[in-house]
């Protein structure tokens, strides 16, 4: 066994362990998954374990906004929950003989030229984000060893917490860190409310129904990503 990993190594394992056509076979296998002429591609990826509850319910309400925006726009939402990302991957650590691994079928999605813009939800757990989202991101380092395959999509962040205050800003800053660091167009939530991205309450009935400010927010934020992602494809 290794011991003493340096930086360097620890990118290296990252960008050999996970499988060959995992990253790199999206900018071959997907080659040919042109967005339909005309058409761009919004992804909303809710990093709850909970399926269907409150985060999905406000990334489906920011997809709504970004489709709303143009006929050129389409929409996909991607739930983790249930699913298998093993973080470990990421620093060279093997997957255990017979252990399921769904993130190179994620990452073949998310490298796709079809897609133009990426929201990433998650909940707030003691102020940051959800074990499901850190493994997301710690796996997407992939990305960054294979010509930076997420650079140039447009990125936001939105957050579900407990509260008005309850970590949703800090979670968004740290899973925005993340998104700059792959050379993603990061956005915030747009005008009126413009702020870090969309910062929704769940009201402890797993609603967020009755947040009117925090609906804004995300509405607001999935119209900023589709607005960038349209320029980025047809600069004015």
């Amino acid at each position: 066994m290794k011991k003493n990993w340096s930086r360097r190594g620890f990118l290296e394992a990252a960008g050999t362990v996970v499988a060959a056509g995992a990253v790199a076979g999206a900018s071959t296998a997907n080659a040919a998954e042109e967005a339909p002429r005309g058409k761009i591609k919004i992804v909303g990826v809710c990093c709850s374990p909970r399926k269907g509850k409150t985060t999905a319910a406000a990334m489906q309400i920011c997809l709504d906004a970004a489709k709303a925006v143009s006929p050129e726009v389409e929409v996909e939402l991607i739930e983790l929950a249930g699913l298998k990302i093993p973080g470990g991957v990421a620093a060279g650590v093997p997957l255990e003989p017979g252990e399921k691994d769904d993130f190179p079928a994620l990452a073949e999605k998310l490298g796709s030229p079809a897609v133009a813009g990426i929201v990433v939800g998650t909940p707030v757990y003691f102020g940051n984000m959800s074990s499901l989202c850190k493994a997301l991101i710690d796996r997407c380092m992939t990305f960054r060893k294979n010509n930076f395959g997420l650079s140039n999509k447009v990125g936001g962040v939105l957050a579900v917490g407990a509260a008005r205050n309850g970590g949703q800003e800090l979670t968004t800053q740290s899973v925005l860190a993340a998104l700059l660091c792959q050379e993603m167009i990061v956005v915030g939530d747009g005008k009126p409310t413009a702020h870090i991205g969309g910062t929704l309450i769940n009201d402890g009935k797993d609603s967020i129904s009755g947040d009117e400010f925090g609906t804004a927010t995300a509405k607001n934020l999935g119209r900023r990503v589709a607005e960038v992602a349209l320029l980025v494809k047809r600069p004015k």
